[in-house]
């Protein structure tokens, strides 16, 4: 679907490797996203891999959002 120079593209930009964007995509896609616990490990995996903090309640916030199918179009206007 894609190839290596996608990935080396991506990893140049945001210092995130094809096997860690893989590792993610494959958890997103083989996971039950309506549980607390898969959701917990991807928000904090998406955390560290963009270098942000997330607290508790927000990422709580984020894991209830998700499983109350409450996502707004405009991913932004939860925060």
């Amino acid at each position: 679907m894609f190839g290596d120079s996608f990935f080396k593209k991506v990893e140049k930009k945001t210092n995130i490797s094809k096997d860690t964007i893989l590792s993610l995509a494959n958890k997103l896609q083989n996971g039950n996203m309506k549980d607390e616990k898969t959701l917990s490990e991807v928000v904090d995996e998406i955390a560290e891999m963009t270098g942000k903090e997330i607290t508790e309640e927000k990422k709580q916030k984020i894991i209830n959002t998700i499983i109350k199918d409450e996502v707004p179009q405009d991913v932004n206007k939860m925060f």
